[in-house]
């Protein structure tokens, strides 16, 4: 048996214990830790067209600490936001290992944002630089921002990236304390624009805990997870938690194509896989052929629940076992399935250790027996987020002291069984969870609101067997408007347009009027009993 097959959940969680240190860098405590060992391998990076490039932990140290020098020339000093948006190139993990060892706050985007909802970031963030490639410099054309790199030909009034490998790669880096903030993602609410959830120091070290008791991750060993470079799964599954723990990380820049899934985790015998549900839908129906995936000792996904069927086939298909967990990007992933726990079809697991998880019903807070109620996390918990960025009454409002302990509510809908497992059962929020990326329908209502036909407009998740979830609008026209085919393709092309195209309406039907409540509020809940897949 391996030593994760013979832990015991219990005594795993009845004895963990994570002490904080009062100061922590990552780029200096994690990176160059490791970086004393010349031959550990950090990083390799593979491009649509197979073209490869490796990186020690010493290469990304020394790169990291060119960046930081040129970024510290540029005016950038600690505390100072820096808005990264770059795709799966190993220039992300440089410029983000440079942000920490200077203290700056990394800010990671997706590359998908539109020129709205950068300027809205870059405003609401006070971010002082950015950093993106060539190709997306055109974004930020109208959008005041001091410090500008790109990576690639820079245009005029851009600082090429490549500017840096003639600086010293010996810098002083910033001391860092524990609750200081480091890092920023913007995730979108059921109502108003995204919300910058801000995490401390404290938080990348604490990731670590879910890198050994749910990836499993030891020396030599390969991870390689798929996510977003702007998603808080990246972090703890492509940097942060895979780099505490010494692995080796494959970061693939290329489209998603199932075959090419499959031979990149034969060919670099990847030993641990993290999708979303959405790819793993779609892998299980590829052919494997008599591809040698021996190396692969676990699979597992977040961000969406995983179908249990879905659960035999990869298993069949690769001999993996796959595992869900669950987290948020307040929180991280802080519920999993475990290597060496019975895993119950459904269930997206147990607390990770560190972890108090309970349920708040009509009668309080229980964190024991069957239960059935909101998900909250008992506080104080390093993995937690400092709050919402700049908006200290959300923060509040999103904790609650029962019986004088305070909780953070998820928001999301949960059952606890008599055996401590946890099933997602749905969300008291409105936000959409389509292949992995959370959508507030506001964002995309006031996207469709702003196209000269629309009177009113309403977006809710229906059921897709493929993504999860889809966006479905519900549409009010303006007088002198009429429903066609030709006008779906428009509003759907306005959206792209008007922010990230993932967020366009893949349905939309057109009604006379929006069920509302006595206070004007749309009623979503309404529409979404409208919907029948039939």
């Amino acid at each position: 048996m391996t030593k994760q097959q013979q832990r015991d959940y219990a005594s795993v969680h009845g004895t963990f214990s994570l002490e904080i240190p009062s100061f922590f860098n990552f780029g200096t405590d994690v990176v160059d830790r490791w970086a004393q060992d010349p031959e550990r391998q950090a990083l390799i990076a593979v491009d649509a067209h197979g073209r490869e490039r490796r990186y020690s932990y010493h290469d990304i140290s020394q790169a990291s600490n060119r960046v930081a020098a040129m970024l510290r020339a540029l005016g950038v000093t600690q505390g100072d936001r820096v808005l990264i948006m770059l795709p799966r190139i190993p220039e992300w993990q440089i410029v983000v290992v440079a942000c920490l060892k200077l203290g700056a706050v990394a800010v990671p985007c997706v590359t998908m944002l539109t020129a709205h909802d950068l300027e809205y970031r870059i405003t609401h963030s006070g971010a002082s630089a950015v950093v993106t490639t060539a190709g997306h410099t055109h974004k930020f054309d109208n959008i005041s921002v001091a410090v500008r790199i790109a990576v690639g030909d820079a245009p005029t009034g851009w600082t090429p990236l490549s500017a840096a490998d003639d600086l010293d790669d010996h810098i002083a880096a910033a001391t860092v304390a524990a609750e200081d903030p480091a890092v920023i993602y913007y995730t979108s609410g059921s109502t108003g624009m995204p919300k910058g959830v801000t995490h401390a120091s404290r938080a990348l070290y604490a990731w670590r805990t879910s890198a050994e008791y749910w990836l499993s991750l030891d020396d030599g060993d390969v991870m390689w997870c798929t996510a977003d470079t702007g998603w808080s799964k990246a972090g703890t599954s492509i940097l942060f938690g895979p780099w505490s723990r010494g692995a080796t990380v494959l970061f693939y820049d290329g489209p998603f194509d199932p075959v090419t899934r499959l031979d990149l985790l034969e060919r670099y015998r990847v030993n641990v896989f993290c999708a979303a549900a959405t790819e793993f839908r779609q892998l299980v129906h590829a052919d494997a052929g008599a591809r040698d995936l021996d190396a692969l000792r676990l699979s597992v996904s977040a961000g969406e629940s995983v179908n249990p069927e879905i659960v035999v086939q990869w298993r069949n298909q690769t001999g993996s076992p796959l595992l869900d967990g669950y987290g948020q990007s307040e929180t991280l992933m802080t519920v999993v399935n475990y290597p060496f726990l019975r895993v119950k079809p459904g269930s997206m697991g147990k607390p990770l250790p560190g972890v108090v998880m309970g349920v708040r019903t009509a009668d309080g807070v229980g964190v024991t027996g069957a239960l059935t109620g909101e998900l909250v996390l008992k506080a104080p918990n390093p993995q937690l987020m400092l709050g919402y960025w700049n908006d200290p009454d959300r923060t509040d409002a999103s904790f609650e002291i029962h019986e004088g302990t305070r909780w953070f509510r998820t928001g999301d809908l949960v059952s606890l069984d008599e055996d401590g497992y946890l099933t997602f059962e749905g969300r008291k929020d409105d936000v959409i969870n389509s292949s992995g990326y959370r959508i507030g329908p506001q964002e995309v209502e006031n996207a469709l609101v702003e196209h000269s036909a629309v009177a009113e407009a309403a977006v809710v998740g229906v059921p897709d067997d493929l993504r999860g979830e889809i966006v479905k609008a519900f549409i009010v026209l303006r007088a002198g408007y009429k429903t066609s085919s030709n006008l779906v393709a428009d509003l759907q092309r306005h959206t792209r347009e008007h922010t990230a195209p993932y967020k366009y309406p893949r349905a939309i039907e057109f009604i006379n009027e929006l069920p509302k409540t006595a206070t004007g509020k749309i009623r979503r809940n309404a529409l979404r009993a409208r919907f029948s897949p039939d």
